[in-house]
């Protein structure tokens, strides 16, 4: 078989994550990846929901890739990922020559749909069924010869530990494209670890929706964590995304009492207003956020914080605005992922009327970035003459330097030779940027 195929993923890193499982399936099946739709057999965008404007730029994609089509009719068209999850059969309606709609639980039929697809052509298959539990990997899937830890870089991993989420918050619309929590077995998890670990992986990002949430036959995060802790070979731990509400006081002294879980936490805070944080649904005050900072740093010194935060959510008035500034100042975030709320069809927010205009969301946003960045300067330059364990990543053509991260997720870099790829080296911090 010479059959080619070119993906492109968009949004978070469990996307990612989702799109190398389904590279290595193809692969399994002898497809090759390819770095350009123009020539591919088959064709897949792993798409993200989360935002409008996330929303309309993949479909947008997918639109423009009409003349690929046209030049070549008997390409397979796939959509997957949270906008099949969530628009399902209407993909067909938007844009007619997707041959299928895959969702976010179903991609290990991916192969066998495209084999029924390239024997009825003029078919449209349609995969969205959100599963009571996790498909499993094949032992071994992930320790072929043929195939690398991580697209990324050979050093790095992403490993889904669990998916969905129960928290609903207001405006967002995981839990009706992703389902609810469900967490996988912690034997299946480690094996996974140990087979990246075996093709060279050095550190491992543990992914989930809402990942310290994680509990399998009464193991929770914290006790995953101690497990993987115990890998031969592996030399860093990261984990993403956590929820307030879940950072527990064991989490929180795992993380500390270990040498390979890095010193780095993304908190979403979403909002410094406490009548905001209420409209969202999202468990906590900005008391209690402040207080979760205050006993993390307290236990671990060294922490890097980052946050998500979003501006113009319904009835965000200035005062609740200024209530986020002020959360930024209070917390001194080392960086922030900052958005415009835009309604999600079919949550809580959407029955809310979206009355801050949007010109006031532009403005508010640019100057939460303002001040975030002004944090994430200052937080770095606090950095400069000490000396940070560095993880080697690469080589960065552009700046003719090399590549790597600390411990505490700031991007690194610095002059080296292609022996130091791979190495975890001390490094002294000479200049400071925002990011």
């Amino acid at each position: 078989m010479n059959e080619n195929f070119f993906m492109r993923s968009f949004g978070c890193q469990m996307n990612d994550a989702d799109s190398e499982v389904m590279e290595r399936l193809l692969e399994r099946e002898g497809y090759r990846k390819i770095d350009s739709p123009e020539g591919a057999d088959v064709i897949i965008l792993n798409t993200c929901s989360v935002r409008q404007h996330a929303e309309d730029r993949t479909l947008g994609y997918m639109a423009a890739l009409k003349r690929v089509k046209e030049e070549n009719p008997s390409t397979v068209f796939v959509l997957a990922g949270c906008v099949a999850q969530r628009l399902k059969s209407k993909i067909f309606e938007k844009i007619p020559f997707v041959n299928i709609v895959l969702g976010t639980d179903n991609i290990l039929e991916l192969p066998k749909l495209i084999k029924a697809s390239i024997k009825k052509p003029k078919e449209r298959f349609l995969a969205t069924e959100v599963r009571g539990d996790l498909p499993r990997l094949a032992k071994g899937f992930w320790s072929s010869s043929s195939y690398g830890c991580a697209r990324s870089s050979e050093l790095t991993g992403l490993v889904t530990i669990m998916r969905g989420c129960d928290n609903f918050c207001s405006y967002c619309i995981v839990p009706y494209v992703r389902g609810r929590e469900r967490s996988r077995a912690i034997g299946d998890i480690v094996s996974e670890v140990k087979e990246k670990v075996a093709r060279g992986c050095k550190e491992i990002t543990l992914l989930g929706q809402n990942v310290n949430s994680y509990n399998s036959n009464s193991s929770d995060f914290a006790d995953l964590l101690a497990e993987i802790e115990k890998v031969n070979g592996l030399e860093r731990i990261r984990f993403t995304t956590s929820h307030p509400k879940d950072v527990s006081d064991k989490l929180i002294n795992t993380i500390r009492d270990s040498s390979k879980i890095c010193e780095h936490l993304h908190l979403p805070a979403q909002s410094g207003s406490n009548r905001i944080l209420e409209g969202m649904n999202r468990g906590y005050t900005r008391e209690q956020y402040l207080e979760l900072i205050d006993k993390i740093r307290m236990e671990i010194p060294k922490i890097s914080v980052t946050t998500d935060l979003m501006v113009g959510f319904p009835g965000e008035r200035k005062e609740d605005f200024e209530d986020t500034l002020r959360l930024v100042e209070d917390v001194e975030f080392d960086a922030a992922f900052t958005f415009k709320y835009s309604t999600r069809p079919g949550t809580q927010a959407a029955k809310e009327k979206d009355d801050v205009p949007l010109e006031v969301k532009k403005e508010r946003l640019a100057k939460l970035n303002e001040l975030c960045e002004k944090m994430a300067l200052e937080k770095n330059r606090r950095l400069l003459g000490k000396v940070e364990e560095v993880m080697v990543e690469r080589l960065a053509p552009r700046e003719k330097k090399f590549v790597g991260r600390t411990r505490s997720n700031k991007t690194v870099f610095f002059s080296g030779t292609g022996k130091s790829i791979g190495k975890l080296l001390p490094v002294e911090i000479e200049e400071a940027y925002m990011w």
